[in-house]
């Protein structure tokens, strides 16, 4: 990483920037054949695959009942035909395992939290569906944005974000700073009405893009085509 690059990463998120090593590389070159691959549904009008992918946390700001969150979204991703659902913790895949994981990703569905800096690597127009719990809207600051900036930044669509209205109690008033440490590591709970509707609208919205993006492709191709003689 360039040292400009490393002092903005710092910058933004505030303490120092871990890097994954490539292992006994050494001084040679590091190959990235495991992380370079093929997009899905490229040419082609064949069936619209859509990656939703959910970026799971474990401890602080974690879901409280993962597997009811994980039962919304796969319903609903059912309904969508080439919708494929899959879940993971990024603290358990390697760099070269991520690169691939959001490459394949259209929708991305996580909590708060340093994994979400992986948006950069998914597709230009996919979707980031972002949790946070109780207490951060009043007494985050403007940091709690910085994913919702990186999408807007590398072209992608931050579709919103879910505040947890329920949460550990604070002595002091809700909007007293010292309330913050208290709610910094909460747990995220579900609202299954509200995210169900949320998964099904950006679910349709993704569908449609991709389908006239396919359209439009093949046009392209057709029209590019050698004139008849």
């Amino acid at each position: 990483m360039g040292p400009w690059v490393k002092s903005l990463m710092q910058a933004t998120f505030g303490g120092s920037v871990n890097i994954e090593e490539f292992g006994d590389s050494g001084d040679g070159v590091a190959c990235f054949e495991e992380a370079v691959v093929t997009r899905h549904n490229e040419g082609g009008m064949g069936l619209t695959v859509i990656g939703l992918t959910m970026l799971m946390r474990t401890g602080a700001r974690s879901f409280r009942n993962e597997s009811a969150v994980v039962g919304i979204f796969q319903r609903e991703c059912g309904k969508i035909e080439g919708c494929r659902l899959t879940v993971a913790y990024s603290d358990n895949l390697t760099f070269c395992q991520q690169v691939k994981l959001m490459s394949l990703t259209d929708i991305l569905v996580s909590p708060h939290g340093a994994q979400l800096t992986n948006t950069f690597l998914m597709d230009k127009n996919s979707s980031v569906m972002e949790f946070f719990p109780k207490g951060w809207l009043k007494l985050a600051g403007v940091g709690q944005y910085v994913y919702h900036w990186i999408a807007s930044w590398s072209g992608m669509k931050h579709e919103g974000a879910w505040r947890d209205p329920n949460g550990d109690d604070c002595p002091y008033p809700e909007d007293d700073h010292r309330c913050m440490p208290i709610y910094k590591n909460g747990r995220i709970g579900y609202n299954d009405t509200f995210f169900e509707e949320w998964a099904r609208n950006v679910l349709m919205k993704v569908k449609t893009r991709k389908m006239e993006e396919a359209l439009n492709k093949n046009t392209a191709l057709v029209l590019s085509g050698c004139a008849c003689s």
